[in-house]
């Protein structure tokens, strides 16, 4: 059995096939599994959770991982490390997500690309048709992840508590979300991920895109996150490279992000949201 996984620094799909592709079982979901962000003992705990994965962990022959926080050597051992525990039967692989959305979204195996993932977090790199390209290395969500869902639900708490988001939306903000500043301050400063639970917030963001303000407010976010991140590649851009998205974030805004190309010289590409699917013909192929 082959397990195929996808993780974000929400959550996480599992899906086993078999060596023809053929899956095997209803896609699994867990917590996400980001170990720049969970130690070890998280790591396992999250996994273990499922009841499919522990009870069938010997009967797995390859694990592909493509994760959150697996793009420096010591997170990514260390989650490459657990995994080889669990499933001690099977050959491991982990690579960061941005491989996964390169995968799943150019149109052919050597195409040359900007793949940028707009999710929980977000990133931008240039393949070159065989290896990954990143000149701007990121520093988490704290100082970084510009147009991500947890840097639009910072934004959305910062303008919900300095008065800047309209009082309709703030009437529907609160009846939307626990906005007690206790809360606040103990998911972001005691739980674990709080980049997720920042995250959870852009959804008002986006089933609000017909206001102004929220809007306003994506572009922003699309504006900051091309300049600083995608037009680094202008050279690639001017000799044709398209710019593809993954993630739920990309998704949901693709037209503001059109827009947002149009007004800066690039050109899009493909919009995935889950590229977990295009990942199982991935590796069936190979």
């Amino acid at each position: 059995m082959i397990l195929i996984v996808d993780s974000g620094s929400t959550k996480c799909d599992w899906i086993a096939v078999n060596a023809s592709g053929e899956q095997v079982h209803d896609k699994v979901r867990t917590g996400g599994l980001n170990p720049a962000i969970l130690d070890r003992e998280a790591l396992f705990e999250t996994i273990l959770m499922s009841e499919f994965l522990k009870t069938k962990a010997l009967e797995v022959s390859h694990v592909y991982f493509y994760g959150a926080g697996c793009g420096t050597p010591i997170p990514k051992q260390q989650l490459k490390d657990v995994l080889e525990t669990i499933f001690n039967k099977a050959q491991v692989e982990v690579e960061e997500d941005t491989m996964a959305a390169v995968r799943a979204t150019i149109d052919y195996s050597d195409e040359k690309a900007i793949v940028c993932i707009l999710g929980t977090g977000s990133n931008c790199s240039y393949f070159d048709g065989k290896n990954i390209h990143q000149r701007v290395v990121s520093l988490g969500y704290t100082l970084m992840d510009e147009a991500s869902g947890n840097f639009f639900g910072k934004e959305l708490i910062k303008d919900y508590y300095f008065n800047v988001m309209p009082n309709d939306l703030k009437l529907k903000f609160e009846d939307q979300f626990n906005l007690d500043a206790d809360t606040i301050k103990y998911n972001l400063y005691k739980k674990e991920n709080p980049n997720a639970y920042l995250a959870s917030f852009a959804e008002f963001m986006i089933k609000n895109l017909d206001t102004p303000y929220a809007k306003a407010l994506a572009e922003r976010g699309l504006k900051l996150f091309s300049k600083h991140m995608i037009l680094q590649f202008k050279d690639e851009i001017n000799s044709g490279a398209k710019v593809h998205f993954a993630g739920s974030i990309a998704y949901f805004i693709q037209e503001e992000i059109k827009l947002i190309a149009k007004n800066l010289g690039f050109k899009t590409g493909n919009f995935v949201r889950r590229p977990i699917e295009g990942l199982v013909n991935y590796h069936i192929k190979t």
